[in-house]
């Protein structure tokens, strides 16, 4: 069986990291994530408000290099989470269990306010800045390994800054 989401949006708000009772960070936010197809009667492009969850490393590369109105994109697990709430009732919240996080724009895209050095690091899964995975199984006490300073030069080209040549 496979659970696998990737979306690609835009923060409605500012993340908010939090820290359980053992001190594990975790984050969430909000992403406005439009629809593919536009209404036929309209032509208006809708819009999705998802609910998303980050833990640990994750976590804390979102609360520091991301806030409201940031593009991201979100690689990780729908999660179904069932509640009771004050007055007794049943209810059901439905959000993204984040393994990885990456810039969706650049710095100059994105009017963003966090630290950003032109580089397209992730927090999460891959390899690269913060790239730890945040499954459940690892010990709260684990000892992670520090994060490079930077991509080794030969792993990356540069790129220049004239878009005129584009298709698009």
């Amino acid at each position: 069986m496979l659970n696998h989401i990737v979306l690609m949006g835009r923060l409605t708000r500012d993340p908010e990291l939090r820290r359980t009772q053992s001190g594990v960070p975790v984050v969430s936010f909000s992403l406005a994530v439009d629809h593919d197809v536009p209404n036929k009667e309209t032509g208006e492009r809708g819009v999705d408000f998802i609910d998303v969850v980050a833990w640990r490393q994750t976590a804390e590369f979102v609360n520091k290099y991301f806030s409201k109105g940031r593009m991201a994109v979100v690689s990780g697990r729908l999660q179904i989470r069932n509640w009771t709430d004050n007055t007794g009732n049943k209810r059901r919240a439905a959000e993204v269990v984040a393994d990885n996080v990456y810039f969706g724009d650049s710095k100059r895209d994105g009017d963003s306010s966090g630290s950003y050095n032109g580089n397209s690091y992730a927090g999460g899964n891959n390899g690269s800045y913060a790239g730890y995975n945040n499954s459940r199984s690892y010990n709260d006490n684990y000892a992670a390994p520090a994060a490079p300073a930077a991509p080794a030069p030969s792993d990356f080209a540069m790129l220049e800054d004239d878009d005129s040549e584009l298709p698009f």
